[in-house]
């Protein structure tokens, strides 16, 4: 007799938690993310199907399987995964557990999900992030981004949150924490706290480009120049 797992029809799509690290596009045209364990090879954006890690043909989630995406139901528990040190530059993304799912004790196993909020962490010095930045490994195709304040940008291909945000697309909110609590995640649009963000990270890629001209000997832009 095969056993048969209760099903569920929830009003609303349930909501899980988990950590991802954000990725850029060789580009630059599209941002999305990359797990931390089975699925790591295989990007994502923010709405996006699971597939067979094993290439196997089958409905995701199978039960005789482990493929499909996964999250669990309490965000402080994808917040205690950041504290090891290979996760310590990844997303905590708050998603919308979408089409079928096998529900665990700590969470679920999914096929079909939106990221909703990414929450990135304070930049290695301590410092609220400003911009994503070349985290120095990726995947084919695609760079892994950490957090980064503006002073540690250092010439890094880097992106905002905010234009992070934007390629990503599918109204995906990015959010800047500190120690892994969010400023402010309820406001919409850019707040006081993400202009201040992006004025200082326009500042650091001037303050970086003076020195690149310094460099070559030309004048920057409050030196001599032509008439």
């Amino acid at each position: 007799m095969r056993l048969r797992l209760p099903e569920e029809r929830p009003a609303e799509p349930p909501t899980g938690f988990k950590i991802a690290h954000p990725v850029l596009s060789h580009d630059g045209t599209r941002a999305g993310f990359t797990g931390v364990s089975l699925g790591a090879a295989l990007p994502y954006g923010v709405l996006a199907d699971a597939s067979c890690v094993y290439g196997l043909r089958h409905r995701v989630p199978h039960r005789r399987c482990d493929c499909g995406f996964h999250c669990v139901h309490e965000r402080a528990a994808a917040e205690a995964l950041l504290c090891t040190a290979e996760h310590r530059t990844a997303a905590l993304l708050e998603v919308t557990v979408l089409g079928a799912y096998i529900r665990f004790e700590h969470g679920f196993r999914y096929a079909r999900q939106r990221v909703r909020v990414a929450t990135v962490g304070p930049c290695a010095c301590g410092t609220v992030a400003a911009a994503l930045a070349d985290a120095g490994w990726g995947r084919p195709g695609r760079r892994a981004l950490a957090p980064s304040c503006a002073g540690c940008l250092h010439g890094r291909t880097s992106v905002s949150l905010a234009s992070f945000a934007r390629l990503a697309g599918d109204g995906l909110r990015v959010v800047a924490g500190r120690g892994g609590t969010p400023e402010n995640p309820g406001t919409d649009g850019l707040g006081v706290a993400e202009l201040a963000a992006e004025a200082a990270l326009l500042q650091a890629r001037l303050d970086w480009f003076q020195t690149q001209l310094a460099r070559f000997g030309g004048p920057g832009p409050g030196g001599a120049g032509q008439g």
